[in-house]
């Protein structure tokens, strides 16, 4: 009787810890949201793509609240990706690690700026086309530079953690590991900007429109 009493009280402490976990998450997610000039929603990751070649998931909301192909997608942390595909309640969303995601960043230390693209690994990224004379560092943090227009400038993405030198190449290889939280981030923000906000756009605190 006290066994079973002790492994009923283990799992309501186990259960507490992922309760606080979750919270302490969704702290961060909002104190996030508060330094974001756009309009953001909250959404849940509720399926990840099994192809181990395509970087996707799948959130909870779509085209009943607004959201749009090529959004963007944040954690707490940095950019995640961009809505790639939209029903009506829910969307996917393409990781910027996939290799098929190319990203304009900036160094946020001097304003270099260059392509960040997916390396189809998870904990990788390779920032492109960089001239051998570039002045980007290990520890440089690079940023969305809002060229394009489909991201907006500023946002946190990724840090550089190796950069090659080869006197026979014109472009140093440069390789940078994403700010964001893809493999563990439960709940993302939605960013909206522009006319968009008038299609559905708002910001919220919770994730219910």
């Amino acid at each position: 009787m006290l066994q079973t009493r002790l492994r009923v009280l283990q799992a309501d402490v186990m259960k507490m810890s992922s309760l606080m976990a979750e919270i302490n998450r969704l702290r961060q997610l909002m104190n996030a949201s508060a330094v974001v000039d756009d309009s953001v929603l909250v959404a849940e990751i509720i399926g990840v793509n099994p192809d181990p070649y395509l970087h996707e998931v799948v959130i909870n909301k779509g085209a009943a609240v607004g959201v749009y192909p090529g959004q963007p997608v944040l954690d707490s942390n940095g950019l995640m990706g961009q809505v790639t595909q939209v029903e009506d309640l829910r969307a996917r969303v393409l990781l910027i690690t996939d290799n098929s995601h190319a990203l304009p960043v900036q160094v946020l230390r001097n304003g270099v700026r260059g392509v960040l693209v997916g390396s189809g690994f998870l904990d990788e990224l390779f920032l492109v086309n960089m001239p051998d004379t570039a002045d980007v560092v290990q520890g440089d943090q690079l940023v969305s530079s809002g060229l394009g227009g489909r991201f907006p400038s500023g946002y946190p993405v990724a840090e550089v953690f190796q950069v090659d030198h080869d006197p026979g190449e014109a472009f140093a290889s440069i390789r940078a590991r994403p700010l964001a939280e893809l493999t563990k981030s439960r709940h993302v923000l939605l960013v909206y900007r522009g006319d968009e906000k008038a299609k559905g756009g708002r910001r919220q605190a919770g994730g219910s429109p």
